[in-house]
């Protein structure tokens, strides 16, 4: 017979495992190549145009921009909208838990900033190489 301690711990284990897979899923969409960037520019406007975001993300197909804006509207990052209009008009915009993000999004950008491996500049370059006599 399993004692209360032992239920706990295994609640507390299945609940870590439960929050460890959701930041997973989370980090699996916003790890890939261009969806930091997407959500940082649908971060300055409230709607934006697909056309309108592959001019400013320069170096993107339209395929991986499609495929992308796709996966963050899975994960309820990004909200898309279309009109029945012809030619078709679609806009994508922010959802409030992508907002939330954003904070975090800020934040990460200021710590990578400070973190950032200085550059070696060639005078430091060459005195780090020549022996000390």
């Amino acid at each position: 017979m399993k004692d209360k301690f032992s239920s706990a711990r295994e609640t507390q284990e299945r609940q870590k495992a439960t929050e460890r897979c959701e930041v997973d899923n989370v980090w699996e969409a916003l790890g890939k190549r261009w969806s930091l960037t997407i959500l940082k520019n649908l971060s300055t406007k409230q709607v934006i145009r697909f056309n309108e975001l592959k001019k400013i993300l320069s170096g993107i197909s339209s395929t991986v921009l499609a495929a992308r804006l796709l996966e963050l509207e899975r994960e309820g990052l990004v909200s898309k909208r279309i009109y029945p209009e012809i030619p078709p008009k679609v806009e994508y915009s922010l959802t409030i838990q992508a907002k939330e993000l954003e904070e975090i999004l800020k934040e990460l950008g200021k710590w990578a900033s400070r973190w950032k491996a200085p550059k070696i500049t060639t005078a430091s370059a060459t005195s780090a190489t020549t022996p000390v006599k």
